[in-house]
């Protein structure tokens, strides 16, 4: 059905909508690349400043830390603020945190610049979801798609890059790339539409309460520290108190009760820690059982990567045309047959293995894209930000949840029982479990989300 644009939308001259899309893309680029890359550098940090490898961490946990929580606060302020304003101010932190970043004479000052992107960088993705949703209605599928597909490529691209840059040049150099995002600013002032401020307040207390409960969260699952549990209790005690109590809550009750938003946001959760999961085990895989070095394992990954890259148009067409709730349960579909290869093959010709992150890969686009447009359909305008900024919240821990967890399951080597009878047994067990599991997890999401929808069947916009 044609989208007529209501009173209260911003109109977009449709000359520019191209170019927008193509700058959100290059930024969300930068972005993404940004996280990936400095996971091959942390060696060479470590060596460069004589740290432990507890004590490096944080250079990626800090970041995964402020950014997943930045993309909800982001959201919800996208709610009351001008897009245009809060997106300047995130490329503008996310550029000084480089520059800092790129001369840091010491550890404490990268970790502080790490920080610093990440205030910043978190406003990306947070409102490339939202943009398309207020700017570009009429073709939110397809720009779904495009964004989902970029996300998917960059992440592919990102440790090559990372493994390419810090060998020949220096980890440093890693920072120039994330600098040169600010050279988006005028444009992108130029070509997203004027807003006013609309009426509303954030709720500071709650904002800070749910804050705790994840930085709680997260830095137990990532560390293991113990305080953390008692942070991420007392947070989360507090945020359900606030939200209960306070005239106008950081999070309504409401959005929390919807359960076609709950269960959307739960079928992404599972999903995106399938694919972050299998991001995260193919090059320790690879370099087991294949003895693959850093640039040929990225090389394995970026068929994938780039088959995501080139599907994410088609699959938000197919969203558009076929509505999201087919295509959410065909992303599924593809993301447990791949890794159940995966889980099939491991230990055979990184060829074979490849072939098999293809149809994994297929399914990382159109997840992102049709969950994403979901949510835009089910949630009311006024809380577009904050709905969305809940959802990359989710998709961020999920990420971090699933490292810290299988990280923790490969910490013990080797596994006596084959769960898969159609692999071979020998030293691929324990990856061939996981694997599994993985497909397993997809399909889990599968039956709660067709469920779900079966029994509340979505109209079509």
């Amino acid at each position: 059905m044609q989208h007529q644009p209501s009173q209260d939308e911003p109109n977009v001259d449709p000359q520019l909508t191209s170019r927008l899309i193509l700058l959100l893309c290059i930024v969300l680029i930068f972005t993404v690349m940004n996280g990936t890359m400095f996971n091959v550098a942390i060696p060479d940090i470590a060596e460069h400043f004589n740290l432990l490898p507890s004590q490096v961490s944080w250079v990626m946990t800090g970041y995964i830390l402020v950014f997943s929580i930045g993309s909800l606060m982001y959201g919800k302020l996208a709610d009351i603020y001008p897009i245009k304003n809060i997106l300047t101010f995130g490329l503008i932190m996310f550029a000084a945190g480089a520059t800092l970043g790129l001369v840091a004479p010491n550890y404490p000052t990268l970790l502080m610049a790490r920080i610093i992107q990440a205030m910043g960088g978190a406003t990306i993705p947070a409102l490339a979801f939202i943009i398309p949703a207020r700017f570009i209605p009429g073709e939110r599928g397809r720009v779904f798609g495009i964004i989902s597909s970029t996300v998917a490529f960059a992440s592919g691209v990102g440790p090559i890059a990372g493994g390419v840059i810090g060998g020949v040049l220096s980890w440093r150099f890693l920072f120039i790339f994330s600098m040169l995002a600010v050279l988006a600013i005028p444009f992108l002032r130029r070509w997203i539409p004027d807003e006013e401020k609309r009426p509303g307040v954030v709720d500071v207390p709650g904002a800070v309460f749910i804050a705790s409960t994840v930085a709680g969260l997260l830095v137990f699952i990532t560390t293991g520290m113990w305080w953390a549990t008692i942070l991420f209790a007392v947070g989360l005690v507090l945020f359900i108190w606030r939200t209960l109590t306070a005239k106008h809550p950081f999070i309504k009750p409401s959005l929390l009760k919807n359960k076609r938003y709950a269960v959307t946001v739960a079928t992404s959760f599972m999903g995106t820690s399938v694919l972050f999961g299998m991001i995260f085990i193919i090059p320790i895989m690879l370099r087991d059982l294949n003895e693959l070095n850093t640039l040929a394992i990225g090389l394995v990954l970026f068929p994938g990567a780039m088959a995501a890259g080139l599907i994410g148009q088609a699959g938000g067409r197919l969203v558009d045309r076929k509505g999201s709730v087919p295509v959410v349960k065909l992303a599924l579909i593809l993301v447990a047959a791949g890794t159940l290869c995966i889980s099939t093959f491991a230990g055979y010709n990184p060829v074979v293995i490849a072939a098999c992150l293809l149809i994994t890969y297929l399914g990382f686009p159109l997840i992102q894209s049709s969950t994403a447009n979901l949510l835009a359909t089910i949630v009311s305008k006024k809380e577009t930000g904050v709905g969305i900024g809940l959802f990359n919240l989710l998709n961020f821990m999920s990420a971090a949840i699933g490292s810290a967890v299988y990280g923790r399951i490969l910490d013990m080597e080797s596994a006596a029982v084959l769960f898969n009878p159609l692999a071979r047994q020998g030293d691929n067990v324990i990856y061939t479990n996981l694997f599994l599991s993985l497909s397993v997890i997809a399909l889990l999401a599968l039956t709660l989300f067709t469920r779900k929808f079966k029994e509340e069947p979505l109209p079509r916009d």
